[in-house]
């Protein structure tokens, strides 16, 4: 059956326990053993209460997980017919990073199709293209789509950069709840055929350029081989995150996100992630 009333469903989902405390899955043992501050929310597609809500609602620091929110952004512009994958975009010498994987290198004034540009952001988490559609979107339009997705306490402040000073890491926030709310309207527009934080076709899209996503390290790595896993990482100093949509085509897909703040020790904590990851999968498969 087809669920409406998308937006009333996942405030009401917002509403979390306190913070330390969890539901239906228990995982603070895992979360013990990561090194730093970390927050759990994991839901099913079904109406029940959240799986896991652990500091569900505390802010930290988004890192590249933030760019779910230029993702939806642009797909929200498509269905509105205000841009077009096909729309080119030029590169500002501003918006380009080195180091990032496919435009590292790019020259001021290059020009390139936005969906070229969606799919380094996401696939390879490419900081020169994210700059470039945040520029051509613009911070404004950004945080708006991000209220109109029922996201609170999720904010992008910033351009990215090779270096992240201190003062500038809390101008990219968001909490597991508004990221695990994000995703399920994502899984479940596309499930459903329901128009949530986009058309249809525009949420089945995104879940496509997740499942490319290249970074395995994390929540892919606790699911057994072979798993579909539509998912976004993010890395900064002391900030390990991630945020999936595991087996959005399958018959028990769930919503999966884990950000930590304060990591002492990064690979303790994409191993932390991973062993959330297999206890979740394997009890909704149970």
């Amino acid at each position: 059956m087809k669920r409406t009333g998308f937006i009333a469903a996942s405030l009401a989902a917002a509403a979390f326990p306190r913070p330390g405390s969890a539901q239906g899955i228990e995982v603070h043992d895992l979360i013990a053993q990561i090194p730093g501050v970390t927050g759990v929310y994991a839901r099913t597609l079904d109406e029940a209460p959240p799986l896991i809500s652990v500091r569900a609602g505390e802010s930290f620091a988004a890192a590249s997980v933030i760019k779910l929110t230029i993702l939806v952004t642009a797909y929200r512009a498509f269905d509105a017919r205000t841009a077009s994958p096909d729309d080119l975009v030029t590169i500002r010498a501003d918006d380009v990073i080195g180091g990032s994987p496919s435009f590292g290198t790019a020259l001021a004034g290059e020009k390139y199709h936005m969906h070229t540009l969606l799919r380094a952001m996401i696939r390879q988490s490419d900081n020169t293209a994210s700059n470039t559609l945040i520029s051509a979107f613009g911070f404004g339009a950004i945080n708006a789509a991000i209220r109109r997705c029922g996201m609170k306490a999720t904010h992008l402040g910033r351009h990215f950069a090779d270096v992240v000073p201190a003062s500038y890491v809390s101008a990219n926030v968001t909490t597991p709840g508004d990221i695990g709310t994000l995703l399920y309207a994502i899984e479940n527009g596309s499930r459903e055929g329901l128009n949530t934080v986009a058309k249809p076709a525009s949420c089945r899209a995104m879940i496509d350029l997740l499942l490319g996503q290249e970074d395995k390290s994390k929540i892919p790595s606790g699911l057994p081989a072979g798993t579909p896993c539509a998912n976004k990482t993010g890395e900064i100093d002391g900030v390990r995150n991630d945020a999936a949509i595991v087996d959005p085509y399958g018959d028990k897909p769930f919503v999966l996100v884990v950000l930590t703040r304060a990591l002492d020790d990064w690979s303790a904590g994409d191993r932390g992630i991973a062993a959330i990851a297999h206890r979740v999968n394997a009890l909704v498969r149970a």
